[in-house]
């Protein structure tokens, strides 16, 4: 087994249990509005929440293929694996956060999404400045990543995830979540 490999289960299985997170909150949400209650009223998704989730999984996915990208230049240590954990575990809180466990206690899902919106994208962005920070650390990705393209790239993704944070127009958190959705489609099908 290499190092990497090592530490791959532990980071496959934080982001992994991530995923299952995301998909069991929006099947537990859907199920909530295929269902309606004694007054015949209907539990409204809306658009946000799934949106964020999508973003979250897109997001959470980059972060899966940046390990990819690093294989060669990981070694177990306790650092390592205690990076490992408090990333991940970063991950697993802002998954979790995304759908409520009791949707029912909400009539318009919208709702729950501006109160977690500001730390599930805080814990996003945290994790963006501790991904640079770590490859900022590595001489042979230094240069790589430190080019116009890159940054303008990044910069644009941690604005766009600052912006959902303030603004409280919902057409505009729309548009927001759909274009940081858009953006890593645009990257990965590239």
């Amino acid at each position: 087994m290499t190092d990497f490999e090592f530490i791959l289960v532990l980071y496959a299985l934080l982001l992994g249990l991530s995923m299952v997170e995301l998909l069991s909150g929006f099947g537990r949400t859907l199920e909530n509005e295929l269902e309606t209650d004694a007054k015949g009223n209907r539990f409204k998704i809306g658009w946000l929440t799934p949106l964020l989730g999508l973003f979250v999984l897109l997001d959470l996915l980059s972060f899966w293929m940046f390990a990819w990208t690093i294989r060669d230049l990981i070694s177990v240590s306790s650092t390592a694996l205690l990076a490992v954990v408090v990333f991940s575990s970063s991950y697993y809180l802002a998954a979790r956060l995304v759908f409520p466990t009791k949707p029912a206690l909400f009539e318009d899902l919208d709702t729950h999404y501006f109160r977690i919106r500001r730390t599930v994208m805080g814990i996003l962005i945290a994790l963006v400045f501790a991904q640079w920070g770590y490859l900022l650390t590595i001489e042979p990705l230094r240069d790589q990543v430190i080019t116009a393209q890159t940054l303008s790239i990044t910069a644009l993704l941690i604005v766009m995830m600052a912006a959902t944070m303030v603004t409280k127009n919902r057409k505009i958190q729309a548009i927001l979540l759909v274009a940081l959705c858009v953006r890593y489609l645009v990257i990965y099908l590239r």
